[in-house]
C-alpha cells in the first residue's frame, strides 16, 4: 500500500524539501502507471465487447482513466520531470485482457473488480484533493460494473445497487474464478500429500505400484466429497433464500401498508425527502412484483436472479478438485519408480506456482510472492506426509 506524502513528512524530523519532492515524483510516476494500465485495459475491453451498451460503459471508464492519467502527468510536468509514455501493462492486466478475448468480458468481472479494489486501496493511503476525486471515480467504476452484470438498463435499477456500494469488494473475492482457483489448489495439495505419503511408505516396502491406485482413489474420493459438500451447502443456502423471499411475498400481500412504509424508509435513507420517498414507495406498490424485487434486494440484500445453482456448484467443485488432484498422479500413469517420483514432484511444484500466480490475480499481491508461497505450502505438506509414510513403511517392513 502506497504511503502518503504527509505521513512521511510527519514521521521524519529534518525531512528536507528535496526528499519530499523526490517522494512526490515517485508517487506520481506510480500513479501514472496505474492509470496507463487501466486505460489499456478498458480500451481493450471496449474493443472486445459486442454489446454496445457495455462497450460504451467501458469507453466511459477509459475516458475517466485518461483524465486521471493527465492529473499525474501534469504534476510531473509542473515538477520539471519527463512524463513517460505508456509501457507494456502489468502481467495482471495482460492476463485479464487475454481471458476476456477468449471467453468474453463477463468472465473477467471478478478480476477487474479486484483490480479496481487494489487501485482504490492505493489511493486511500494518499492525501490531496485530486486523490479524493480519483478514488470517488474508482468507486463509480465498481458501481458501473455491478449495473452491467445485473443487466440494469435504467436509473431506477441503478438505485437498487447503491445501498450495497460498500460491499462491492466482496464480489471479487467470492466469484466463480475464486472458487475454481481454490478448488484446484485443494485438489493439488491434498493429493500431492497423499501420493507423497504412499511413495514414502513404498520406498521402503517395495510396494510402489500402489501409488497410482492411491492417487486415483484420493482424486475420486476428494472430488466426490467436495461436490457433495458444495451441493448440500448451496442447496441449503438456496432453500433459505427462497424461504426468505416467500416470507417477504406473504408480508407484502398481508400487510401492504407496512411494506410501503418500509420502502419509504429505505428511500429516505438514500437521501430522498419524506414526500419523495412516499411517492416512490406508492408507485412501486402498484406493481407487486417490482415491489417484491426491490424489498428482497434492499431489505434482505439478495439478488433473486442469482441465488446459485447447486448442481453447477457441485459440478464445478468436482472438476476443479479433479484438475488439481490429477497432477501428481499423471507421472505414475506413464512411469514407475524414481523417474515417476521425481516427475510428480517437479510437475506438482510447477502447478503449485501456477495456482499461486492465479491467486495473485485476485489479491493483487506479487505474482512471484503468491506463487512461491503456494509452492512452500504444498512442499511442506508433501514433505511431512512423505516423512510420515517413510517412517510407517520402515516400521511395517521391520
Amino acid at each position: 500500500m502506497t504511503p502518503s506524502l504527509g505521513d512521511g513528512v510527519r514521521g521524519t524530523r529534518g525531512y528536507d524539501s528535496s526528499h519530499m519532492a523526490a517522494f512526490d515524483l515517485a508517487r506520481s510516476l506510480e500513479n501514472l502507471k496505474l492509470e496507463q494500465d487501466a486505460i489499456t485495459l478498458y480500451d481493450a475491453l471496449a474493443s472486445i465487447e459486442r454489446d454496445q451498451r457495455r462497450a460504451s460503459a467501458f469507453r466511459r471508464i477509459a475516458a475517466n482513466e485518461r483524465r486521471h492519467a493527465e492529473v499525474w502527468a501534469s504534476k510531473l510536468r509542473d515538477a520539471g520531470a519527463t512524463v513517460p509514455g505508456p509501457t507494456a501493462p502489468r502481467l495482471r492486466v495482460r492476463t485479464i485482457i487475454a481471458i476476456a478475448r477468449l471467453f468474453g468480458t463477463h468472465t473477467v468481472r471478478d478480476l477487474v473488480e479486484a483490480l479496481e479494489g487494489s487501485e482504490e486501496d492505493a489511493y486511500s493511503a494518499q492525501d490531496g484533493p485530486e486523490v479524493e476525486a480519483i478514488a470517488a471515480d474508482e468507486r463509480e467504476h465498481a458501481e458501473i460494473w455491478r449495473r452491467l452484470n445485473r443487466g440494469t438498463k435504467d436509473e431506477a435499477d441503478a438505485g437498487k445497487s447503491i445501498a450495497r456500494s460498500e460491499r462491492w469488494h466482496r464480489a471479487g473475492r467470492s466469484g466463480t474464478l475464486r472458487a475454481v482457483i481454490f478448488g484446484v489448489s485443494d485438489g493439488l495439495v491434498s493429493n500431492l500429500a497423499l501420493v507423497m505419503g504412499v511413495a514414502g511408505a513404498g520406498a521402503s516396502t517395495g510396494e510402489g505400484r500402489f501409488i497410482l491406485l492411491a492417487g486415483i482413489a484420493g482424486l475420486l474420493a476428494g472430488a466426490f466429497s467436495m461436490a457433495a459438500g458444495e451441493y448440500i451447502s448451496m442447496q441449503s443456502q438456496r432453500e433459505l433464500f427462497e424461504r426468505q423471499i416467500e416470507l417477504e411475498r406473504a408480508e407484502l400481500e398481508a400487510m401492504p401498508e407496512e411494506e410501503e412504509a418500509e420502502l419509504a424508509a429505505l428511500y429516505r435513507a438514500k437521501g430522498f425527502t419524506e414526500t419523495e420517498a412516499k411517492t416512490i414507495a406508492k408507485r412501486m406498490l402498484a406493481d407487486p412484483d417490482h415491489a417484491l424485487d426491490t424489498l428482497v434486494r434492499e431489505e434482505l440484500g439478495l439478488d433473486p436472479d442469482e441465488l446459485g445453482s447447486p448442481w453447477g456448484a457441485a459440478g464445478g467443485s468436482f472438476l476443479a478438485f479433479g484438475v488439481g488432484a490429477i497432477v501428481p498422479v499423471l507421472p505414475y500413469v506413464f512411469a514407475t519408480g524414481t523417474p515417476a517420483f521425481l516427475a510428480a514432484i517437479g510437475l506438482s511444484l510447477v502447478a503449485l506456482f501456477a495456482v499461486g500466480a492465479g491467486v495473485s490475480l485476485l489479491t493483487g499481491r506479487s505474482l512471484l510472492y503468491s506463487g512461491a508461497r503456494q509452492v512452500v505450502i504444498g512442499g511442506v505438506a508433501a514433505a511431512v506426509t512423505y516423512a510420515v509414510g517413510r517412517a510407517i513403511g520402515v516400521a511395517v517392513a521391520g
